[in-house]
């Protein structure tokens, strides 16, 4: 018998109305070529569903995810909402509660695009952000303490614990053997002496159980202009919550769009499912009206399914995506006219032209 997928689906808010479908169509495209199929039940949540209902999600939310092998999502947030929430309420939560310690954001420049570094290839950009996705700054561990008054003051702390730093170490460490087996700690322990320097010992100690990846500590500083002037440098990346939410927009800026950049939140275990998401936000300015660049959405997708074991047909999505830019079909954002839905068709159309040259061959 075909397998079976039980995908959650939350478009979100904003574009995700838009880029979630787009993306469901290229997964069930994909999906019949390789004989298995997916079951979708939909999600309305996130800020629209807190305007209705004062929640982003109902109290059971995170037991009903559980349920799920993966969760598929757009991007959340309304201007009319608090941009504090979202994080907090909908996707922190889920990132924590499931225990998707791993962010993995791969940054990599497409056929047909020109990169906004002049002189830079598709050889050159291409590596992967290995991000700390439960800990870190962004615990949202502090207080506040007589903000109206001259006295006032803010505090947020930091958390890294071994167990943190040990099992996304173990993470990057493994994928860069599957790729070049090259891995960079992007840290910034030279002035975080504390938090951040433990975080580099134990790097350090989980790398001599891989002497056959090559292992060097960048700071911050020095990896952000290292994306600009020389990106060729890097193959896999691992750094800490925030600096990785960070670096993975910059990573997407130097791909052309942070429209074309995927993701995955990742429960390596399987003890939950993992969420999928394309890295940019809801950007309800241009929802509704089909000019979403929808290939961070298709691309998440092929996480999603190379996570869940479907490798060729993930490979399938990204020979696919490369074929649509390499052929012009770009979204306004890249300076194209295509729409949305035109951007999906188009991967969808490439990968069953991939199907009948296989047959062929």
């Amino acid at each position: 018998m075909s397998k079976n997928y039980k995908i959650a689906v939350v478009n979100g808010d904003g574009i995700g109305e838009e880029i979630v479908p787009a993306g469901i169509s290229v997964i069930e495209a994909v999906a019949k070529k390789y004989g298995f199929s997916i079951s979708k039940e939909n999600f309305s949540w996130g800020a629209g569903h807190y305007l209705k209902h004062g929640e982003f999600m109902p109290e059971n939310g995170i037991e009903t995810l559980k349920s799920f092998d993966a969760i598929y999502f757009g991007a959340v947030g309304l201007p009319e909402v608090d941009d504090t929430l979202p994080a907090k309420d909908y996707t922190f939560k889920v990132r924590t509660d499931l225990e998707q310690y791993v962010n993995y954001r791969p940054v990599k420049l497409f056929a047909g695009i020109e990169s906004p570094l002049r002189d830079k290839t598709e050889n050159d950009i291409d590596f992967v952000i290995i991000r700390e996705n439960n800990e870190g700054e962004f615990v949202q561990n502090g207080k506040i303490l007589y903000p109206d008054t001259p006295n006032g003051v803010a505090v947020d702390t930091s958390m890294v614990t071994r167990l943190g730093v040990e099992r996304i170490a173990h993470y990057a460490f493994k994928l860069a053997r599957k790729r070049r087996r090259k891995l960079t700690n992007v840290t910034k322990s030279n002035t975080l002496i504390y938090s951040l320097g433990f975080w580099d010992h134990v790097m350090e100690e989980v790398s001599k159980e891989y002497p056959d990846v090559a292992y060097s500590k960048m700071y911050v500083d020095n990896a952000s202009a290292s994306f600009v002037l020389r990106p060729e440098v890097f193959d896999v990346i691992v750094t800490t919550n925030m600096i990785g939410d960070i670096l993975s927009d910059l990573g997407g800026a130097i791909m052309g769009s942070l429209g074309l950049g995927g993701s995955g939140n990742i429960n390596p275990e399987n003890d939950y499912p993992s969420m999928f998401e394309p890295i940019h936000g809801s950007a309800p300015d241009i929802a509704g009206q089909n000019i979403a660049n929808p290939i961070g959405q298709i691309w998440s997708a092929a996480i999603m399914l190379e996570h869940l074991g479907e490798i060729e047909a993930a490979n399938d999505i990204m020979k696919g995506i490369n074929a649509t830019t390499a052929k012009g079909d770009l979204t306004k954002d890249l300076k194209g006219s295509a729409t949305t839905t035109e951007i999906a068709q188009s991967v969808i159309d490439s990968i069953l032209t991939l199907e009948k040259a296989n047959a062929i061959g």
